[in-house]
């Protein structure tokens, strides 16, 4: 039997398949948190010192304490591997921290850490950590005699050591801002004065310890 013509077009009309639908789009994932790499930054916060001043010959101690405003930069490098992150990093901050006493007056101008840190990742994004190292400060420390006159002083850059901790968040690649606590300890420095008169009357020794808290900002390249 014959096809006739109506019939072999719609043979082909049958034989021919819908294209198939187009893929639905599937946005990229949003990028890693990366903690490997050198940042730059700068933090803000307050401080508080605490000075010790002891007469060396009778044992007699008193304190001093003050508080301030502390800021500055930043600058250090992390390599993260898995969830652990260790690097180093050198923060310097200027202070207003100064008091002044019947006996003495006490100011710190700046102080600056060079630490090693490590920390674990309770979320890519986020980092608990504690750090130690090297600090440096320098420091003033005026003593006064009983009449109110200026009888020496204590100034230098000061070495000592320092401990903290905190957490930082990567609110967006390659930008994250923290929190953290740390405690600086400068020993004690001893020198005699003249207060009655007499060279090498009193010898006053001070030691020196200084607290912040910071929140601080941080760019990493």
């Amino acid at each position: 039997m014959g096809l006739t013509a109506s019939q072999v077009v719609s043979a082909a009309d049958l034989a021919r398949r819908a294209p198939p639908p187009a893929p639905a789009y599937v946005p990229p994932p949003p990028p890693p948190y990366l903690w490997t790499g050198c940042y730059v930054g700068g933090n803000v916060g307050g401080a508080w010192s605490n000075f010790e001043i002891t007469d060396i010959a009778t044992g007699g101690t008193v304190s001093t304490s003050n508080s301030g405003f502390a800021g500055g930069g930043q600058i250090g490098c992390d390599y993260q591997w898995n969830a652990w992150v260790f690097g180093f990093r050198n923060m310097l901050d200027g202070t207003s921290l100064s008091s002044s006493r019947a006996f003495a007056d006490t100011s710190t101008h700046w102080f600056d850490t060079l630490t090693a840190r490590g920390g674990y990742l309770i979320a890519p994004n986020v980092l608990l950590y504690v750090q130690g190292g090297a600090a440096w400060t320098n420091t003033k420390v005026t003593f006064f005699d009983v009449s109110g006159g200026q009888v020496g002083e204590l100034t230098n850059d000061r070495t000592g050591w320092t401990v903290g901790g905190g957490a930082e968040w990567m609110f967006a690649p390659h930008w994250s801002v923290f929190a953290e606590y740390n405690f600086m300890g400068f020993g004690t420095r001893s020198d005699a004065f003249t207060t009655c008169g007499v060279v090498n009357c009193a010898v006053l020794s001070a030691r020196a310890n200084l607290q912040d808290v910071l929140v601080g900002l941080n760019y990493k390249f």
